[in-house]
């Protein structure tokens, strides 16, 4: 028995809460900029990371899981320029992380220092959301098990799954911007441990990109 196309709707329910918990880029990139340039920032950041999260999601419903597995030239030319913008961002996070940790003026500077290399919230995260082919894989490979492949309209058990999974992002993300934007207070008087934790992110970043680029379709 279905729920208008979805098959255990609850099973679905507790792996997407699971999943969304699990760290990634976007989560990763909307609490930096949180903490860095503040709730407006952050909320920009996580327009971002929707606007690539729905634009996979449509692009999984129209099969582009399928293209990337049968033009193996696309999936590379994908992966790699997804790694590089990964690895871009980290390196950026790196280099603000060793100027505050230097400059000796950085409980004034801190904040303006990384907030420099977040400009422009809003496209970073949607770069960082949209440039990661395994994430389109890993749609499909997850929704596919909870759609009924006899119901009718396969749109609307389509349109649920994505919803479910939209709703348990928009909180999540909310949450870790409000928690940025507290944590920054404590972060302008604690220039060291500012620093520290931005050189972690950014080390974190590379780390995605390289993992990015060893990926595979398998």
């Amino acid at each position: 028995m279905s729920f208008y196309g979805v098959t255990d709707l609850w099973t679905y329910v507790i792996g997407a809460f699971g999943i969304i918990l699990l760290p990634g880029p976007n989560s990763l990139f909307v609490l930096t900029v949180a903490t860095a340039r503040g709730v407006k920032a952050g909320f920009q950041s996580a327009l971002g990371v929707f606007l690539g999260d729905t634009v996979l999601l449509v692009l999984v419903a129209l099969g582009a899981a399928g293209l990337l597995r049968t033009t193996p030239a696309l999936f590379m030319v994908v992966k790699y320029a997804g790694a590089a913008y990964l690895a871009w961002v980290g390196v950026q996070l790196l280099m603000a992380a060793l100027k505050k940790w230097r400059d000796a003026d950085a409980v004034q500077t801190a904040v303006p220092v990384l907030s420099s290399q977040l400009a422009k919230p809003f496209r970073r995260a949607l770069l960082v959301s949209l440039l990661n082919p395994k994430a389109i894989l890993f749609l499909l490979s997850f929704f596919v098990q909870f759609i009924d492949p006899n119901y009718a309209t396969p749109a609307v058990p389509f349109l649920i799954l994505s919803a479910i999974v939209m709703g348990f992002s928009a909180v999540y993300l909310s949450v870790l911007i409000l928690m940025g934007a507290r944590l920054a207070d404590s972060f302008r008087e604690r220039r060291k441990l500012s620093a520290v934790l931005s050189s972690a992110v950014g080390a974190v970043f590379v780390w995605f990109g390289v993992k990015l680029a060893t990926a595979n379709l398998n």
